[in-house]
């Protein structure tokens, strides 16, 4: 079920009378200069797991009040109960939705497609979500597509509408989350829908072919082998357990429904160590095993670093957890899509959630990748459109680790400098490495608002 929020206007009509208040009162109104105002933590989807206060370790608490967003749908009992079939020992389910369906949705592609060749894959994606009989589970959606119909798949993360012709989704949900006690609020997360339906893509895909008998025939290209390129290591390994769960998830139901084109589908795993340098070793490797469809990366940055890689080798790469805006429009040569939306969506509503605190002076610190300063940007426009000019917003950004044998990230410089400009909120966009910079807060003494 939705919780849907106000209207936007009236957010920002909030955020602008909360300045104009502010810049109205009397000095006897205004704390003192030498009384540094509490600060307000807030995250996104690379930090807003229960697994990131554990990077805080003896600091837990202090993410205690920490707001932020993360693509997110409302998910069912049953697909949760199922996910923990695969992983008893999962503590978020962000992304899973997105890796299932990706899974999912490249194999109906590739049945409709009768082939596993990667571009006949590719033609079919789009419109595997778009114009054709609807269906949501691997044993209806596939049956369909053997008979050679046309379907318009709808699966958990993919639930409102279909793919826009640049193969991502035309409209997404976020969440509203809140971190209480060092872990996830669930109670108090918020949905929200964005997006527009009007975006889906109109183009017909290529004409479904039926599957002849019910045996394998390996003319086809038959397996569809898929390989992973999810973070197992690196600082984005703490999203890493629902991305690899909801992959094996679609794996299992996919073959228990008969598998595609008569045999069942191959998954090899594999580490992109939110690492470029990982990431490229592990797409070779997929390359020279027949890997025709890479479901990864799990950064935005690692994906644009082994696209074109990828391209080259004329392959498919599928992401269930890239969001930055500016993959929408990268030279893919028609082979990159993904189901976790752009972060021109989630910008907005990312600014909202800090906009209802009424903050005065905003500190935005992002990872020096695609991801971070592209989000970072998108922020900063919503938040100078709501009237936080450039002398109340502050950007800063930091290299983020090469790969998980780096050494960590001095913050101490960062964290000075958040505390010279004494903003009332700090928005950290960041993966586990971000915890460093809670911990130079602290250590600069810099009033953590709970």
């Amino acid at each position: 079920m939705y919780v849907t929020r106000g209207p936007r206007a009236a957010i920002l009509a909030a955020g602008a009378a909360f300045l104009l208040v502010t810049s109205a009162c009397g000095t006897t109104d205004k704390p003192e200069e030498s009384s540094a105002p509490q600060v307000r933590l807030y995250g996104t989807d690379g930090n807003m797991l229960n697994s990131f206060a554990t990077d805080l370790k003896d600091r837990a608490n202090l993410v205690d009040g920490m707001k932020g967003t993360t693509p997110l749908t409302p998910l069912t009992d049953d697909f949760k109960e199922r996910l923990l079939a695969i992983d008893p020992k999962l503590a978020d389910f962000l992304y899973a939705a997105e890796a299932y369906d990706a899974v999912m949705i490249s194999a109906l592609a590739a049945q409709l497609a009768g082939s596993t060749d990667p571009a006949a894959i590719a033609r079919q994606i789009v419109g595997v979500t778009t114009n054709g009989q609807r269906c949501g589970d691997a044993a209806s959606c596939l049956a369909l597509a053997r008979d050679g119909q046309d379907i318009e798949y709808r699966g958990p993360s993919l639930s409102r509408a279909g793919f826009t012709d640049a193969g991502e989704p035309a409209t997404a949900s976020y969440a509203t989350l809140h971190f209480d006690d060092q872990k996830i609020n669930d109670v108090k997360t918020e949905f929200v829908g964005a997006g527009d339906e009007t975006g889906v893509s109109t183009k017909n895909p290529p004409k479904p072919k039926k599957q002849k008998g019910s045996g394998s025939d390996r003319s086809d290209g038959s397996p569809l082998i898929l390989g992973g390129l999810l973070p197992k290591t690196g600082d984005l390994a703490l999203a890493n357990p629902p991305l690899a769960a909801g992959s094996a998830l679609a794996v299992k139901e996919i073959n228990a429904a008969g598998g595609v084109l008569g045999e069942p589908v191959k998954w090899i795993d594999g580490d992109d160590g939110t690492s470029e340098q990982v990431a490229k070793a592990t797409v070779a490797s997929h390359i020279s095993k027949d890997v025709q469809v890479i479901i990864g990366a799990g950064g935005s940055g690692i994906s644009s670093s082994v696209l074109p890689d990828v391209v080259a080798a004329g392959r498919i790469l599928f992401s269930p957890s890239n969001t930055d805006a500016g993959l929408t429009t990268v030279d893919d040569k028609g082979l990159y899509f993904r189901t976790a939306p752009p972060d021109s969506l989630q910008g907005r509503a990312l600014a909202d959630v800090v906009l209802r605190d009424g903050p005065g002076k905003v500190v935005v610190v992002a990872r020096k990748d695609s991801y971070g300063e592209g989000l970072q940007e998108t922020v900063r426009a919503e938040l100078e459109r709501a009237g936080l000019g450039s002398d109340r917003v502050k950007l800063l950004t930091y290299e983020p680790p090469a790969d998980a044998k780096a050494a960590p990230v001095d913050f101490s410089g960062l964290a000075r400098e958040i505390k010279d400009y004494r903003p009332e909120a700090v928005l950290i966009i960041g993966f586990a490495e971000s915890a460093g910079l809670i911990r130079a807060l602290d250590d600069a003494k810099v009033s953590i608002r709970h």
